[in-house]
Parts: structure tokens; sequence; C-alpha cells
């Protein structure tokens, strides 16, 4: 489907580039200096990021950075980013930069299975998807984001799919930091709620219930099927959860717990067994890796059944992760288990955070000790961690953990 200029260029709305400019430049100076807090968007006119962020000549570079890399931005030398740290000037440089060449743009992966990673997609493909979406959810009122809009599910949301439904900026609500009951209480009948599975479970709890009429996106981590029956049950009208990842973005949808994942029309299955090949818009074709090992109940229908996870090596020795997590969870007293590699500060080997069962009493000489007699020594953990539930982001992804002293 084409797009006019004016469609099409999403940065032309000032409103919707500050939005993504400031959740930008909050989310990476929350990485950059993890554990401060920082004021959080929307941020007021004259908003200025060393006065008001905090941000000092290192940070304001690194920002720059993350700036130039997501915007994919040309260079400018007759505007010295680092000296104007005004919000309106590091906006206006965004305008600048994306009018002469705003046809691609990169995400990052959130780095839940390893370090973050660059992902760079062609506005035209992720037009060709927010076609897709606006024929799945028809008419909607107002779309309410509980989602930062410069990760690639929140940009397809809350940027690129209003415009393709006709809704002005002002028909985008921002309600991230509001409490679950505050967020009930102001859906109305006709919105769109683009949330993640941790945000649908708390406001499947929140009380007073959900207005009639209010369809929920969920996305970023897979939704646990009792999550998306208590939403239903607290009033929501329809909760479709997309599949996809950075590398990929939108893959297939379902609206049913019990259904599988139905794929968007440009997508088929590949030759290879970890790979989709796309249909782009101009009717070539390209094939992308997957992230996750699927099964085919039918052509168009899939089921993720766990993630493909790339070996690591310990001593010199590739291993798995994945598997070493799978044989934790075997042990009887176990109920839920992560593994991954240590960070370079704690050292070369594998770590384990184990969720046991209720009343089991277990230690870390017990694992070592039972995991030494089905495993090679690379592959044994040498850190364990304990607690009730594996740590996780906000939004329901793998997080990782510091090791226990």
């Amino acid at each position: 489907m084409s797009h006019d200029d004016d469609e099409a260029h999403w940065w032309r709305d000032a409103p919707t580039l500050q939005r993504v400019v400031s959740d930008l430049l909050a989310g990476e100076m929350a990485l950059m200096r993890p554990g401060v807090g920082h004021r959080a968007p929307p941020w007021p006119p004259g908003f200025d990021l060393r006065a008001d962020l905090g941000a000092d000549s290192l940070d304001l570079m690194g920002l720059g950075g993350a700036m130039e890399a997501m915007l994919r931005l040309p260079p400018a030398p007759d505007l010295p980013l680092l000296n104007r740290t005004g919000l309106a000037d590091w906006i206006d440089a965004a305008y600048a930069g994306l009018s002469q060449d705003g046809g691609a743009l990169t995400f990052r992966t959130s780095g839940s299975s390893g370090a973050p990673k660059p992902c760079t997609h062609r506005l035209a493909l992720l037009w060709q998807e927010a076609d897709a979406l606006a024929s799945l959810f028809g008419a909607r009122r107002r779309i309410v984001s509980l989602v930062a809009s410069h990760h690639i599910y929140g940009f397809l949301f809350s940027v690129l799919l209003p415009r393709r439904l006709g809704l002005g900026p002002d028909a985008v609500l921002d309600l991230r930091g509001h409490a679950p009951g505050a967020v009930a209480g102001q859906l109305r009948p006709g919105d769109l709620v683009l949330g993640f599975p941790e945000a649908w479970r708390a406001l499947a709890r929140a009380a007073g219930g959900i207005a009639p009429d209010v369809v929920g996106v969920s996305s970023t981590a897979p939704c646990p099927d009792e999550v998306a029956h208590a939403v239903a049950g607290a009033g929501l009208a329809r909760l479709v959860q997309v599949y996809g990842s950075s590398e990929t973005a939108g893959v297939g949808w379902r609206d049913r717990v019990q259904d599988g994942y139905t794929l968007f029309s440009y997508w088929r299955r590949g030759e290879q067994p970890e790979q989709l090949w796309r249909t782009l818009p101009d009717g070539s074709g390209q094939a992308f890796a997957l992230q996750d090992r699927l099964a085919w109940p039918a052509p168009d229908r899939f089921l993720p059944c766990g993630r493909i996870d790339l070996a690591v090596q310990v001593g010199g020795v590739n291993v798995f992760p994945a598997y070493v997590a799978d044989v934790l969870r075997l042990h009887p007293a176990v109920r839920d288990a992560s593994v991954r590699l240590m960070r370079p500060d704690e050292g070369q080997r594998l770590k384990a955070f184990v969720v046991p069962h209720e009343a089991a009493s277990i230690d870390a000489a017990m694992l070592q000790a039972w995991m030494a007699a089905r495993l090679s020594a690379p592959e044994c953990p040498a850190a364990y961690s304990f607690g009730a539930g594996l740590p996780r982001q906000a939004n329901g992804k793998p997080a990782d953990w510091i090791i226990d002293g």
C-alpha cells in the first residue's frame, strides 16, 4: 500500500518526534546511569539535558551516539549537538537528519540473551506491518501506551499504527508510570491498549475492571495463558498477542490462547527450519533468521517451542545455557531455572538462578554435586542464586542477576 509523504514521514508530526526522542534519551540515560532516578518523559518545554536530566559531557556523548544510531542521522557539522543541551535543539537535529534520509531505523535488542545488538529495518517494511496491523484492529478511537516508543514494538504500535488508523497525536495517551488502577480508570470504549504480560497481569487485578470495547495488545515476551484469561475476566474485549522480535519485527498474531499464531500475510515458512521468508513491498523476498524453534500445525500457523540459544564458550568449550537450564529443571526440588554466562566482572563460567519448589530444601552444594554427575565440567554452573521467581525486566523479558555473595 502506498503512503503520501505527510503520512509516511512520521517525524513531521512534532509531538510524535518529541516522544520518540525523549523516550530514547531517557532510556539511554537509564542504561548509562543504572540505579539513578531521572525525570521520566514527557518533559516540559525548555527541558535541558544537562540542567534537568543531569547529563554530563560523557553522558551527552553517549546520548548523541544513541540518537544518531537509532535514527541513522547523517553527520551535521553545522549543528554541534553536544554544545546545545536543550531538548528542543536535539529534536531539531533529529528532524533535520530524518528529512535528509529517514528511510530506515535501527532498534536494539534488550540484551536478555547476550549483549544488545542493533537491528536495522527499512521504513517501508515497518509500514508494511503497520498496514497489516490496521487491518487487524480496525477502527479504534485512541491508542493507550504502556510501552516506550523507541523500541520496535512501541514504535510500530504508537507511532506508525495511529497514522494508519487516521489518529492524531492527541489520540495517543502515554500512561506509563501510572498505577494499574489509575490506568484502568482512564480507559474508554474504543481504546487500543499497548501492554506486556506483567502490565496485563496487574491490570487484571485492578479494582473496578476494564471498560467495555477495550482491545489490548501484548508483546515483548510470551503472555501466560492465565494472564490472558484473567484480563478477559476483568472485562477486556480482546487481547491480541503479537509474536516477533527486534530482528524480525512482528511475525504473527493470535487472540485466543488455545490457537497457534497466524502469520502476517507477507511471511511464509522458510526453506530452512530456522528461517522465515518475507515478501517485501516491492515484490522481492528476503530470508530472516528465527530466534525460536517453531512448530507448524498448518502452513500459515505456528507455535513457538523454545528459544534457539546460541552456544557460549567456557574454557574453550562450546556449551548451551538453555540445555543446562533444562537439566537443572530435572532436579526434583527445582521448579524453574535460568542459566547464562557470567559477566566479565563475575568470572568466565556459567551461573544459574534457581526457583525451588515450595517447602523444598536445597542449596548450591547439593546442586553442584547433582549437576556434576550429569554434565561436563564446563557445562556445570560455578555459582547459584535462589529466589521465588526468575529475574525479569519490567516488560517481562528475562533479566540478568547479581551473583549471591
